[in-house]
């Protein structure tokens, strides 16, 4: 009689209720001496924007109907031609800067026709302030980069985002009257996009305008200014806040005594609108997220 066979089993693999176990050891960032993941981890929005649904469920249609023109491509008036100061096919102006004979069309160029692709839309929201303390020492700057830091949560590639630039450091680029020289950090910005766009946006108009009380509005330029200027055809609404509204954000608030000074700061909108009256169809994008407008 042949002895019975008992099928072994191996150790590795029983192992209810336990972590399996490390085959391959984290490497180290030589920098920071910090263990790193195989993979790019990368965060997720942890909770719905509610200024994003507002702007997909109700604001965006609402757009549509207030800048529709009925057009007909065909019969739209082509744009002028402007001949070129170079020939672009002789061989020795073909790399040189070739700018057209009549000046700049930016502010005579026809709005493109309204489409459901090209409906107006917030991109990015950019914030910076300057801090003058800063040319005389790098050091005064820091206060600054807190304060931006705390009020976006904006980082350097933050949770795993390669596009996320972060506080950048505004330098000068030439010299300006002797106190400004290149090289010489001057302010900081940041761009937001995304989700942190609109939380930013959600705290301004929730907590920050209707607390300050010599706020009325974003004034708006008299109806006799020019509607074909570079700044009218850019599609972006600024505005700034002074430095009193830096402490009414929350996220400054709950720890003010931790900054040197309040900061002012200047707020763009970036939107996708063009052509002529971008200015004040991006103003109408602004206006439905609860910003006011004031004309004096």
């Amino acid at each position: 009689m042949c002895p019975s066979v008992v099928p072994t089993v191996e150790r590795s693999v029983v192992r209810f209720g336990r972590a399996p176990r490390i085959t391959k050891h984290l490497r180290r960032d030589r920098r920071t001496n910090l263990p790193q993941p195989h993979v790019n981890v990368v965060t997720r929005d942890f909770a719905p924007s509610r200024l994003e649904d507002h702007y997909y469920a109700t604001l965006r249609d609402d757009l549509m109907y207030m800048t529709y023109k009925h057009e007909n491509p065909e019969t739209r008036k082509k744009p002028r031609e402007i001949r070129l100061k170079f020939d672009p096919d002789d061989p020795y102006t073909k790399n040189r800067k070739n700018p057209p004979v009549g000046g700049s069309q930016l502010g005579r160029k026809p709005a493109p026709l309204v489409t459901p692709e090209n409906v107006l839309r917030l991109e990015t929201i950019s914030i910076h302030t300057m801090v003058k303390e800063a040319i005389s020492n790098k050091s005064n700057i820091l206060g600054a980069i807190m304060a931006l830091r705390a009020l976006t949560g904006e980082t350097h590639k933050g949770g795993g985002r390669h596009a996320v630039e972060g506080i950048q450091i505004v330098k000068g680029k030439k010299s300006v009257g002797g106190w400004i020289r290149p090289g010489v950090p001057v302010g900081v910005k940041v761009d937001l996009k995304g989700q942190s766009m609109y939380d930013f946006l959600g705290t301004l108009v929730e907590f920050v305008l209707p607390r300050m009380r010599d706020f009325n509005g974003v004034v708006l330029p008299p109806q006799s200014s020019s509607v074909n200027s570079p700044s009218a055809v850019s599609g972006v609404v600024s505005f700034g806040l002074p430095p009193s509204a830096m402490g009414l954000f929350p996220q400054v608030e709950v720890n003010l005594d931790a900054y040197p000074k309040s900061y002012g700061m200047h707020i763009h909108f970036v939107t996708n609108a063009t052509g002529l009256g971008a200015q004040n169809r991006a103003r109408t994008l602004v206006s439905g997220f609860q910003i006011p407008f004031l004309r004096r």
